[in-house]
């Protein structure tokens, strides 16, 4: 039995992750990416402190903080708070005689699971207090058993704490208990997986790869929580040549996929498949797509990044246009690419440094719909609401324009 600590439901009293960050004293510095004028306000800065390549980012699901793993046989924690300042407070955990390749937190953000690039297994580390009060990560007394054959392209947790996500770029994808025991194992006839996750509803599992389509899965529990089965649920399909990658909504509601095609595509997932109803697609879009290719919808669904090679391309899911353009934002390809859960920060890594941009245009999504909205509506309250969002939207882009002048 590997008996691992994630369950929503832990107990730390007052122990918190902002205690245990402190800054770090980083001298060192990087170029600073060739961004088009009209992105310029767009750039944040970067996280320093890995000294070697960051290779998967994840934001806690309360929005507080960011873990990066790297092959410096680290882990470092970061606020989100800090992003604007000059200072980064940073927790370090020391991967022992490994590193991760891939790292996620637990729903409750105070564990954090990694895949070892060496041991080809899941290891899981924990917050705990030391005796002189100060905190660290320690791992699970046992590492996960192997049970992959190929290479592993992903993993996740669900929001719900019910189960652990493994893929590999065969394919095959493994559901695993929290005790490190396999529910199920999926075959997803794709010829080989190239990206695969766990939607933040915490139902739902998907994949793409050789194929021109995404296939989602959802992993039934009972009502005493017990797993029951994994049923396949819809299927994306309008690509002409195989996915690359995809990104959800931080709803479910909504998906995006870009292909090597060259479009990106946005759907409406929102559907009673059970009731043999399809998603509803809502958009296609032209870009341009070199390999590695990575997507990312921002949580509510307003715009989409896509990163491809070393450069970066932010697009409006209303209209389809082309926002931003980030170019040359990393020394090497881009590994990574997400939203904060606010949906006000976009982050990347693919060099030892992690990028941090504004997402200015989020914010600008936010004005004009809600302009449109209330130019329909006629209720006062609703008024007073939609102009409270126009309002502190607005201000926040004029907060981020007066820092850059």
């Amino acid at each position: 039995m590997y008996v691992v600590f994630l369950s929503v439901s832990l107990s730390w009293g007052q122990w918190s992750l902002q205690q245990a960050l402190e800054p770090w004293d980083g001298t060192g510095r990087l170029p600073v990416p060739f961004i088009t004028q009209k992105a310029g306000a767009d750039h944040v800065g970067f996280l320093q402190g890995h000294s070697g390549s960051v290779t998967c980012l994840d934001f806690s699901s309360n929005g507080k903080y960011l873990v990066s793993c790297a092959d410096d046989r680290t882990v470092r924690i970061w606020s989100t708070k800090d992003f604007l300042e000059r200072e980064h407070r940073c927790m370090r955990a020391n991967v022992e005689l490994d590193h991760a390749t891939l790292v996620c937190f637990s729903p409750d953000s105070r564990a954090f699971i990694t895949w070892l690039a060496n041991g080809e297994t899941i290891r899981v580390f924990k917050m705990t207090k030391k005796e002189d009060g100060s905190f660290t990560f320690t791992a699970g007394p046992e590492d996960f058993p192997k049970k992959h054959k190929a290479p592993i392209i992903n993993i996740g947790i669900a929001d719900t704490g019910k189960f652990i996500m493994t893929a590999s770029s065969d394919t095959t994808i493994l559901i695993w208990d929290l005790r490190g025991e396999v529910l199920a194992n999926i075959n997803t006839n794709q010829m080989n997986n190239a990206f695969a996750a766990v939607s933040p509803c915490g139902r739902f599992v998907a994949s793409c790869g050789f194929t021109p389509d995404v296939k989602v899965w959802e992993v039934c529990f009972g009502k005493g929580g017990d797993f029951r089965e994994v049923t396949r649920a819809f299927e994306l399909k309008g690509h002409s040549a195989g996915v690359y990658s995809f990104s959800f909504s931080n709803d479910s509601r909504r998906m995006v996929t870009i292909s090597k095609d060259g479009t990106w595509k946005l759907w409406d997932t929102d559907v009673e498949y059970k009731k043999q109803q399809d998603p509803y697609l809502l958009l296609t879009g032209k870009c341009e797509v070199m390999e590695p290719c990575r997507i990312a919808l921002s949580p509510d669904a307003r715009v989409l990044a896509i990163s491809s090679s070393t450069s970066i391309t932010v697009y409006n899911t209303r209209r389809g246009e082309k926002e931003e353009h980030f170019v040359s934002v990393h020394g090497q390809y881009i590994t990574d690419l997400v939203f904060d859960i606010n949906s006000r920060y976009l982050v990347s890594c693919g060099d030892r440094a992690i990028r941090v941009f504004h997402n200015t245009a989020g914010y600008r999504a936010v004005v004009e719909e809600m302009k449109g909205m209330l130019k329909k509506t006629t209720n006062e309250a609703t008024r007073e609401r939609l102009q409270q969002q126009i309002t502190d939207a607005q201000n926040a882009l004029d907060s981020i324009y007066a820092k850059k002048d």
